[in-house]
């Protein structure tokens, strides 16, 4: 996790933004974060999510057959939202579905899947508050499986609810859903970052969809060096323009989460492209492997009211991989121990019991430019406590 008040490298042009190294955690730039806001279809991230855990689960199937009911299908063919054709009575796959939803951003098509999986809106929504909670996200407030406000599912809308009311997450929120996601269900990116993809409407009639996200590799906007290949953008009028995009440079995955972006589409994307240029081209990951790597400072610690030995070497509970400015030492992060409270003295000392491999703290790491990035370390020696 990070913190701190370190200037940020970059200036995302949104009303809330947060960027993370997938695999580690660390955060790479963070604005307003944790403050909830409407993300509009970005929400389609956590719908697919649990329609991925119900095939997981043998509960649906990406073959499986959904009939288009005549409410769904005033949604998929309203032309004020973002849909491939739905026609009622016609059987679709969840396949279709789903790639509709991700690629064209179908709303009609989310709604069929979400209702095929629970039944109703307000089921569905309990099923994206189980897998948000296992993402990590306690405090978000949801409505419906698609973004829009409450009130456009007509039929499907959650009643005693304000027709307005739109799901809010964090920017921190939609990171941790999508690196959830991300790991748990790594077809999901088999899905994004396809650029095309025909949908059958009808026997007689094919659609032809585009892949919305330009950040994706040839496409005008692909970060020059790194390989783009999800997730999700969105817009309402509340949400304005959000996107939650991913990518690898140097065998290191980062999610980039941007809540109500400034300009028009093309602005967003060459916002998103800059940040990820201007990452690459600033810092590289380095894998810290042992805490020899750190300044002898660290590496050994007196320990208080200890019995008979006073002092054990600490390590890493893991190796670990931080992007750091380029040319940069592990000593020119200025790393500094932080003794976790149940360790801790009244002096702010390292205290005994201590039991061997046990975490008794964190290296904090400040990278020029980044958010604070803190590292487990633990004990390497148990050491009794003396009773006086």
């Amino acid at each position: 996790m990070a913190s701190g008040k370190n200037p940020a490298f970059f200036n995302m042009k949104a009303r809330a933004a947060y960027a993370i190294d997938a695999e580690s955690g660390q955060v790479l730039y963070q604005k307003n974060a944790t403050k909830r806001y409407p993300v509009a279809s970005v929400t389609k991230i956590l719908t697919l999510a649990v329609i991925e855990q119900d095939i997981r689960d043998h509960k649906m199937s990406w073959k499986q057959k959904i009939t288009i009911t005549p409410e769904v299908a005033k949604v998929a063919n309203d032309w004020h939202f973002s849909n491939v054709q739905l026609n009622a009575g016609e059987k679709y796959s969840v396949k279709q579905l789903v790639d509709s939803m991700m690629l064209a951003s179908a709303d009609g098509s989310t709604e069929a899947l979400a209702l095929a999986s629970a039944g109703s809106t307000a089921a569905f929504n309990k099923k994206m508050q189980c897998v948000a909670h296992a993402a990590g996200v306690h405090d978000a407030k949801i409505y419906n499986m698609i973004g829009l406000p409450n009130g456009d599912l007509g039929k499907n809308a959650i009643k005693g609810v304000n027709k307005n009311a739109e799901n809010l997450f964090s920017a921190r929120d939609m990171a941790l859903i999508s690196e959830y996601v991300i790991e748990k269900y790594p077809e999901t990116l088999n899905i994004t970052k396809e650029k095309f993809a025909d949908f059958d409407v009808s026997a007689d009639h094919k659609e032809h969809m585009v892949n919305i996200n330009s950040l994706l590799p040839q496409n005008g906007a692909a970060p020059k060096d790194w390989q783009i290949d999800g997730l999700k953008t969105g817009n309402t009028d509340a949400a304005g323009k959000c996107i939650v995009s991913t990518g690898t440079y140097a065998g290191r995955r980062v999610i980039v989460v941007a809540l109500h972006t400034k300009g028009d589409w093309n602005d967003q994307s060459k916002n998103q492209k800059a940040f990820y240029e201007q990452l690459a081209a600033s810092y590289q990951p380095q894998t810290l492997t042992s805490i020899k790597g750190l300044p002898k400072t660290l590496r050994t610690q007196r320990v208080v009211h200890a019995k008979k030995r006073h002092s054990t070497k600490l390590a890493l509970i893991k190796p670990v991989t931080v992007w750091l400015p380029k040319n940069t030492t592990w000593a020119q992060a200025k790393p500094s121990l932080q003794i976790d409270k149940q360790h801790r003295s009244v002096t702010g000392k390292l205290q005994a019991p201590l039991k061997k491999g046990e975490k008794v703290g964190t290296v904090k790491l400040h990278p020029a430019g980044l958010p604070t990035m803190k590292v487990p370390v633990k004990s390497t020696h148990a050491i009794q406590k003396t009773f006086f």
